[in-house]
């Protein structure tokens, strides 16, 4: 599992582990939410334009059918799926396959969200990444939501509805944007 908030560096970290087993000429499939089509809807692609191809789905039981001729299987955005996601993730460690999945550890309001709880409680190694608060400038474990944001848990956007914030700047109700920083005055 590779957790942690928005702006970490989660599905940057998927891809690099997913190009390292290609390069060791391992079978690699990706997955990510139908849900999810901020960036591509064929791509998983991260903030810092690398992707790699992946089939979006929303059942997790077709990462089963899909997958069995691969040897390592990623997934991003583990939150988005339905609980059943667990078993399926669990299933397919049981038959040797390597899996390496992405989620948000917290959701907005700092509340985990359990799929990402019970595959961390369930898997072998746990990274957890930390984003740089845009408030202060301190390692930022939260996701901040913009009071320019949806009122649901679940809100797929990007840095219009989100900020990461470190615990002291994070506030669990909709917040405007952190004003911008002069970096070089003149």
């Amino acid at each position: 599992m590779i957790v942690g908030p928005m702006f970490s560096g989660k599905t940057e970290e998927l891809i690099r582990r997913l190009n390292r087993a290609r390069y060791a000429k391992q079978d690699v499939f990706v997955f990510k939410p139908l849900i999810d089509d901020r960036f591509s809807k064929t791509k998983v692609v991260s903030r810092n334009k690398t992707q790699i191809h992946s089939l979006a789905i929303e059942d997790p039981e077709l990462i089963l059918e899909k997958a069995k001729q691969y040897k390592v299987i990623g997934i991003d955005e583990v939150q988005f799926f339905p609980e059943s996601i667990v078993e399926v993730v669990n299933a397919l460690a049981n038959t040797g396959k390597r899996v390496i999945a992405t989620g948000l550890d917290l959701d907005f309001k700092a509340q985990p969200f359990q799929n990402v709880s019970n595959l961390m409680a369930q898997a072998e190694y746990v990274t957890k990444l930390l984003a740089i608060c845009l408030v202060c400038g301190n390692p930022a474990c939260r996701s901040q939501r913009l009071s320019t944001g949806g009122e649901g848990r679940i809100l797929v956007g990007d840095s219009e509805a989100y900020e990461a914030r470190c615990r002291k700047c994070f506030s669990p109700t909709p917040q405007p944007p952190a004003p911008k920083h002069i970096t070089n005055p003149k």
